[in-house]
């Protein structure tokens, strides 16, 4: 996962997976992505930054199941230049999980150093870090805990982060395949 410069087969792979969408019609162009990174204090990992800038801002085919957000709405009510305050996941009910206060924590992590790439319907939200140590990652928010996607953390065999979470998606596998897969 590189998270600072595109590289030419992921952005080839998500070229090809919202090919259906609009051949690059909604894509946002450098100069909007700038002024958003420049208006949030943050710079967009790639190659999610490259992806709304040349390919797609947001689709109705998703992913998620309800269609992946475009920029400007995925930001809404999120604080960007704040850090994303997990490196593990944690479920909300074990109410210590290490933290003084949970609730606190919880309103952090759902809106805090990330944008709200969208839904699968019931309480569980797909995010991308932009600011913190794991920037780039995906994680699923959901109403009962938050974990990072990716086979380094288990639960899964895609690749970390966007690129990694559109080619899964667009392979047709379930979020969740780790324990299929073995």
């Amino acid at each position: 996962m590189n998270i600072e410069r595109a590289v030419p087969e992921e952005l080839a792979a998500l070229r090809e997976a919202f090919a259906v969408d609009d051949e690059g019609a909604s894509a946002l162009g450098w100069e909007a992505v700038r002024a958003f990174e420049a208006e949030h204090s943050v710079m967009l990992p790639e190659p999610y930054r490259t992806f709304v800038a040349e390919v797609s801002d947001g689709s109705f085919q998703g992913p998620p199941e309800y269609g992946l957000v475009g920029l400007a709405e995925s930001a809404k009510g999120q604080d960007l230049g704040r850090p994303f305050p997990l490196a593990e996941p944690w479920v909300w009910e074990d109410k210590d999980g290490g933290h003084e206060d949970p609730d606190a924590v919880v309103e952090q992590v759902v809106h805090q150093g990330s944008l709200n790439l969208g839904t699968d319907g019931c309480g569980m939200d797909w995010h991308l870090v932009v600011s913190g140590p794991h920037r780039g990652h995906i994680w699923h928010v959901t109403d009962v805990g938050a974990l990072a996607f990716g086979a380094e953390f288990g639960h899964t065999t895609a690749a970390p982060g966007f690129a990694g979470w559109v080619r899964h998606w667009a392979a047709g596998k379930e979020w969740f395949d780790a324990e299929s897969a073995e």
